[in-house]
């Protein structure tokens, strides 16, 4: 099937055709190697608008909070942890973290990502502790903290099962599992890139733990490790499936999708990897945009794409929304991980949220972490009259 037929079949797609009409991992992957741009984001536009037609894009005012760089890991791309007794590792203390998010409701934020590196010196309590502290401190604001290869870490120092860790957070009021460490989930790209951080099948299944105690989670991925475009499809195709199954089963499943290339500027990979390779390497503002395209194409069971733009920048992240992505993602405030390996600017204000959604066309609308509605003020300066307050939904 080549891909002008793929396309076409695609076009009688609506949401109760979706199971008749899913895209299979081969038709994905003609489509991304042999489609033309314009008419493949052409196709994930009009797939936004099947599934968000008030030409509204979403976006979140939070922080992320990276509390320790202290890893076991070693991931070859990742220039932000330090091994334990590096003299350049942190792990921020209870009050350090809580100024951070004060500073967050400052301005409005409803959200904190908090992640770092899996960090054997700190114990049970000490996440027990700090979330039970924030949660006092801080009530009004969304704890979605660690990631599941931390997760695994923390059963692995207190000798519980990933589960019971969870459920124990969730008890002292973890709201959200973030997706981050899911990188490739192909067993052979990611053996060679993070040998150390566990098999796809262990983040699916600490995922799947946490959809089914009813924490927010979303999809992330990392691609332009070297691997071919069905291993990018393939990836894709285990969150999908997964999916399938917690809604089914739990009915919960990820918010979102988000994706973005690896940054190779400072890190070990990308200096490993230098030389005749150098080319196949990373991923550029066209092949970013067909990825966002072909996600949105191939996930008909996740409502939202978010467009990544601190990697890709704010312009590169407004082409995004007009190729199939319908969350312009968040203010950050604060980032440490994807900005060590070279990105330079690691945060955005809500305006130029508002202002990359309004040129692109669309209303921007804030929301929280589980993509609920916010009352949306619009600052001054920007076009008002398409971009009218949108009050908050009960």
């Amino acid at each position: 099937m080549n891909w002008q037929s793929i396309l076409q079949r695609q076009q009688g797609w609506s949401i109760d055709k979706a199971d008749s009409l899913r895209m299979t991992i081969d038709e994905a992957t003609e489509l991304y190697e042999n489609a033309p741009l314009h008419e493949l984001t052409k196709a994930a536009d009009v797939r936004r608008t099947h599934l968000h037609p008030e030409g509204k894009v979403t976006y979140l005012v939070d922080r992320n909070v990276n509390y320790t760089n202290v890893c076991t890991i070693n991931c070859q791309f990742c220039s932000f942890y330090r091994p334990p007794g590096h003299d350049e590792t942190y792990t921020q203390s209870y009050h350090e973290i809580s100024n951070r998010i004060k500073e967050l409701e400052q301005i409005g934020g409803s959200r904190i990502l908090m992640q770092g590196g899996v960090n054997p010196d700190l114990d049970f309590s000490w996440y027990i502790d700090l979330i039970k502290y924030l949660v006092e401190e801080h009530p009004g604001i969304d704890l979605d903290c660690f990631s599941p290869i931390e997760i695994e870490g923390i059963a692995e120092v207190s000798g519980m099962s990933t589960i019971e860790v969870l459920q124990q957070l969730k008890d002292a009021g973890l709201h959200g599992l973030p997706g981050g460490g899911a990188e490739m989930l192909v067993d052979e790209v990611r053996t060679d890139i993070s040998p150390k951080k566990g098999s796809p099948d262990n983040w699916l299944k600490v995922m799947e733990e946490a959809q089914s105690l009813g924490l927010t989670t979303s999809a992330t991925n990392v691609f332009g490790f070297g691997e071919n475009l069905r291993q990018r499809v393939e990836h894709m195709a285990k969150i999908r499936d997964l999916q399938d199954s917690s809604l089914r089963n739990f009915d919960n499943g990820f918010t979102s999708f988000i994706a973005w290339p690896v940054q190779l500027e400072t890190n070990s990979f990308g200096k490993r990897n230098r030389g005749q390779n150098k080319f196949t390497l990373g991923a550029g503002p066209t092949e970013y945009i067909r990825h966002i395209a072909i996600s949105r194409l191939f996930f008909d069971n996740i409502s939202s794409i978010q467009a990544s733009w601190p990697t890709m920048g704010l312009g590169i992240a407004q082409m995004a929304l007009l190729s199939g992505a319908n969350d312009a993602g968040s203010t950050m405030m604060e980032e440490n991980v994807v900005s060590a390996s070279g990105t330079s600017k690691i945060s955005a204000s809500e305006v130029e949220l508002q202002n990359t959604i309004i040129r692109a066309g669309f209303i921007p609308v804030k929301r929280d972490s589980d993509y609920n509605q916010l009352t949306t003020l619009i600052f001054e300066g920007l076009d008002r009259e398409l971009a009218a307050p949108v009050p908050k939904q009960h």
